[in-house]
């Protein structure tokens, strides 16, 4: 039995991986862990640990510790904070990962880094600027057109994002998140007004293993935030689009060519209708990752779109079956989901399957 240390297992997406390997063929041992004393309480595995925070001294031991004490054989990081923790102390791991190189790892976080890399590379990006003084946000009117898009350089959800109309919003938000303490680098982009796409994708040895695109159609609880992003959708529908698939299959590799593990490729269109790459999350799962996986047992009655356990089995080295490199679901299958709210899979209007809770 593959036993497994998944981190930041209380929250959505961490709960979403855990979910989806406990409706795969085998029986795994699950240990979890998580950093929110409260959130504790969420995690679904066989075992859980409250963990300190991955940027706290002594995180990488106390994995060890727990990889030690419970025998677990591979260690799933779930946030971005953990990715990258685990990935720069990878050969003091006591336990084995599947993740792109440092290197990449490091690129995909920083999305002023990897959005010169994909302009350079001619990979459909939005126009963009670094904001590193107030003159820089006039600059960015001038040069981008209004709005401009505004953006955290790292971190997850949306987070520092918002569209501004004029120089004295975007100042005025960036001005508000230093005074948070917030020591982000901010960039500002050319507004994308079109479809929000995801390109959820698995990789060995640079070779794509795997991919399914979907469309983000609502957010939950969208006028919380000023971009109506909240980090994780509320309906989403899978699509079968020639263009996303090339578009976050080129991105990847233009990266890494060697990438391996997990990319999670977000695209957003512009005025052309083009899908522009906005980031990749490496080495970790999209929040809704159970959507895919779910939707392949019921409807396909296999693991195939079961990305996760996928990924679980690459990792241990094992053969997977030949399956489709892209659009492992049929299209328009819809994830509908809230807070407290079982999730649905609907197909043509109507219920497939069981509630998930």
């Amino acid at each position: 039995m593959k036993r497994i240390l998944v981190t930041g297992a209380g929250g959505p997406a961490g709960i979403n991986f855990v979910k989806s390997l406990q409706i795969a063929p085998e029986k795994m041992f699950l240990v979890g862990t998580e950093a929110n004393k409260h959130f504790i309480h969420l995690v679904p595995t066989d075992k859980k640990y409250l963990m300190s925070k991955a940027t706290e001294a002594g995180y990488i031991e106390r994995l060890n510790e727990l990889a030690q004490k419970e025998d677990t054989e591979f260690l799933h990081a779930q946030t971005d904070i953990e990715v990258r923790v685990v990935s720069e102390n990878r050969e003091k791991l006591k336990t084995e990962v599947f993740l792109p190189s440092k290197k990449t790892v490091r690129a995909c976080q920083d999305k002023l880094e990897a959005t010169r890399i994909w302009q350079k590379k001619g990979i459909p990006v939005a126009r963009f600027m670094e904001l590193r003084k107030e003159a820089d946000i006039e600059r960015a009117f001038e040069e981008l057109g209004k709005p401009i898009w505004i953006r955290a350089t790292h971190g997850a959800g949306g987070i520092g994002s918002t569209p501004a109309q004029n120089a004295e919003t975007a100042a005025s938000w960036i001005d508000y998140w230093k005074a948070r303490k917030a020591n982000w680098k901010f960039i500002a982009q050319k507004h994308l007004p079109g479809r929000n796409m995801a390109f959820h994708s698995l990789w060995k040895d640079g070779e794509l293993v795997t991919s399914m695109a979907r469309e983000r159609l609502e957010y939950i609880y969208p006028h919380l935030a000023p971009s109506g992003i909240t980090g994780t959708p509320a309906v989403q529908k899978t699509v079968h689009d020639d263009t996303v698939n090339k578009t976050g299959t080129d991105a990847v590799l233009s990266i890494d060519p060697h990438f391996n593990g997990i990319a999670c490729v977000d695209l957003k269109q512009n005025k052309e209708k083009v899908p522009c790459v906005t980031e990749i999350n490496a080495g970790r799962m999209f929040t809704t990752s159970f959507f895919f996986s779910y939707a392949g047992k019921t409807l396909r009655k296999d693991y195939y779109a079961n990305i996760p356990y996928l990924y679980v089995k690459l990792a241990f080295k094992e053969k997977i079956p030949d399956i489709p490199k892209y659009d492992v679901l049929p299209e328009n299958l819809y994830w509908i989901r809230h807070i407290d709210a079982p999730a649905r899979l609907v197909k043509d209007g109507r219920v497939i399957g069981e509630m998930y809770h």
